[in-house]
Formats: structure tokens, C-alpha cells, sequence
């Protein structure tokens, strides 16, 4: 829960949605601005599009719990086999292809929907709607693609 680098903003995922509130409580009380505690459905750390989703959300102070269901945000219902990744390089190819536009899935229904509650926890969206709106608007510029590259190239500069 304590974080070294001391970010007053996050999404974070439990395994078990009687996590959510207790976590989102306590990351208020140790200084978080905004949080979000997510459990996905079937005890995914994320939310996800295989079913509904709880959150507790942190935020001025209160802290607000409800259950988000994916189907209300138009994405299909997935099952767990088409989540799956494998290796880090297939999970590499798997992230470009979301953020090139070329994989458009539901595994890319998953980044949008987890894009989307992390744009609200950062103060860039109202709710998770508009969030959801602006992570596919950013995938579909390419500009989270020009992002990936760049944090490449740096990691790659310092290592």
C-alpha cells in the first residue's frame, strides 16, 4: 500500500472485492488524493470485461463503492480465454498491437476500460465513460503508441 514514490493518485487492483473499500480507506488515510480499488469479476486484480466489476472509489475525503458492470459501457462480454497473454515478448506484441490499433479485442476492451477509471483517478475525466472516450481517442491518434516508444527509448538510454 505505501508507495516510494510517493504518488497521491491510483488505480489498484485486489483479489477479493471485501478488499476494495477497507484499501481505498486506507489509501486515503495515508495521503492518496484520489484512488480507485478495483476487484474484477471472478477475483481478477483489474476490472475486466468478463463480468461485473467493484469499486471503491476514493475521493475528496469519501470513499464510494458500487459494482460497474461492462455491458453499460457497450463492450461485450469476454471470457477469460480471451484475456489470456503468455510470454513477455507475446504480451509485448499483444501491447503494441492494442496501442497500433491493430488488435481491437477483448483484450483492448480491457485497456480501455482500466484506461478509463485511471484517467478519472488522475483528474483528466469526470467519470469512466468519458475516460473510456479519451484512452480510445489517444490509441486511435497513435499517441499512445509515440508514448510506449518513448519510454522505450529512455529506459533503454539509462539502462
Amino acid at each position: 500500500l505505501t508507495n516510494p514514490a510517493g504518488a497521491r493518485r491510483q488505480l489498484m487492483g485486489v483479489f477479493a472485492p471485501d478488499l476494495t473499500d477497507l484499501i481505498a480507506h486506507v489509501l486515503g488515510e495515508l495521503g492518496s488524493k484520489s484512488a480507485m480499488v478495483v476487484c474484477g469479476y471472478g477475483g481478477l486484480d483489474e476490472l475486466t470485461t468478463t463480468g461485473p466489476n467493484q469499486i471503491s472509489y476514493y475521493n475528496d475525503g469519501v470513499v464510494t463503492t458500487y459494482d460497474l458492470d461492462p455491458l453499460d459501457y457497450g463492450f461485450p462480454g469476454a471470457n477469460i480465454s480471451e484475456l489470456l497473454g503468455d510470454d513477455a515478448p507475446t504480451n509485448a506484441a499483444i501491447l503494441r498491437g492494442i496501442l497500433s490499433g491493430d488488435v481491437t479485442d477483448a483484450k483492448r476492451d480491457v485497456v480501455l476500460l482500466n484506461a478509463g477509471a485511471a484517467l478519472v483517478v488522475a483528474g483528466k475525466a469526470d467519470d469512466i465513460a468519458v475516460g473510456i472516450k479519451l484512452a480510445r481517442e489517444v490509441i486511435e491518434t497513435g499517441a499512445a503508441l509515440d508514448k510506449l516508444e518513448k519510454l522505450i527509448t529512455f529506459s533503454h538510454q539509462i539502462a
